[in-house]
């Protein structure tokens, strides 16, 4: 998850024409990745409807789609390849491929502060990027699915004590990224924590490493991904909230909605979803893949 602080319009668009990484479709090559993508579906000539955001995805050639290249199993550029990996990259892949034919994205580094304007300007198609739902962000933006569902928990310097359930942050020096659920979660189950915001999950984890907050809120998932790369860190909760993710699209666009919960709920049938998250999220979470949530389950979807 990504998270830079727009000091005005011009910053944001800034951010939306730097840090893009495309991941055209390479002839020949294969990876586990690709072999799952080889199974996802292609919707039928019927299914892009004239005049429809999805016809104009396809005359285009590439799916424009916000999300993050450093957050790890989920949307993270490696280094050797360039490519960008993890569960949201690999979805955003699997809805390109189900428009054009072949998993032709162009990733657009996005930011929480910057995800409704990139949409509602066309800078952006979908967002696939831990977007929470909720009924306040349904306001500006469309939700398809959930298509995941997480929740927050705490991590901490290893050989820290008193710190076993988010009651006990009180008083304390917590770190969180700048506007994400993490900062109502906190202010709420421990009102008297002093939040101290950061702009990406490594600064968080370097902040924590550097004494400057005692204790680090986020997404389970990346959690566990930033302690398995850092044995310094160890994670001391359970989840201490549910956060259904969805795909963020243009506010009103009940066709594009519509066909992309349709593309969805393939994915899932097909078991490609459930393929996805064993190469990604999978490789740290041990057990089978998790049941997806129910489309259209939460209020905002």
């Amino acid at each position: 998850m990504k998270w830079f602080v727009a000091a005005a319009a011009v910053s944001l668009l800034a951010l939306s024409a730097c840090g893009e990484s495309s991941s055209p479709a390479v002839p020949g090559a294969t990876s586990p990745q690709s072999d799952i993508l080889a199974k996802a579906p292609v919707a039928t000539a019927a299914e892009i409807l004239p005049g429809s955001t999805m016809e104009k995805i396809k005359q285009r050639g590439e799916l424009l789609v916000g999300g993050s290249l450093d957050a790890p199993l989920l949307s993270q550029q490696n280094p050797a390849t360039g490519e960008v990996e993890g569960f949201d990259a690999q979805m955003g892949k699997a809805l390109a491929k189900y428009i054009l034919g072949e998993p032709k994205v162009k990733i657009v580094n996005s930011a929480s502060e910057t995800r409704e304007a990139l949409l509602a300007n066309g800078t952006v198609d979908v967002v696939f990027q831990t977007y929470t739902i909720t009924e306040e962000r349904a306001k500006q933006v469309a939700f398809a699915g959930p298509y995941y569902t997480s929740g927050l928990t705490i991590a901490v310097k290893k050989g820290t004590t008193g710190i076993t359930k988010p009651e006990d942050l009180n008083g304390k020096k917590v770190l969180a990224g700048a506007n994400t659920p993490a900062i109502p979660a906190i202010k709420k189950l421990a009102p008297q924590a002093e939040i101290i915001t950061f702009g990406s999950d490594p600064e968080c984890i370097q902040a924590l490493k550097q004494d400057r907050g005692v204790a680090y809120v986020q997404d389970e998932t990346i959690l566990i991904a930033d302690a398995k790369k850092d044995p310094s860190i160890e994670i001391v909760t359970k989840p201490f909230t549910t956060d259904p993710y969805g795909i963020g699209l243009k506010h009103g666009d009940d066709q594009m909605k519509k066909f992309v919960n349709d593309w969805l709920k393939k994915m899932q049938d097909a078991g490609v979803w459930q393929e996805i998250w064993k190469t990604s999220i999978g490789t740290v979470v041990t057990g089978d893949a998790p049941a997806p949530p129910q489309i259209g389950s939460v209020p905002g979807s």
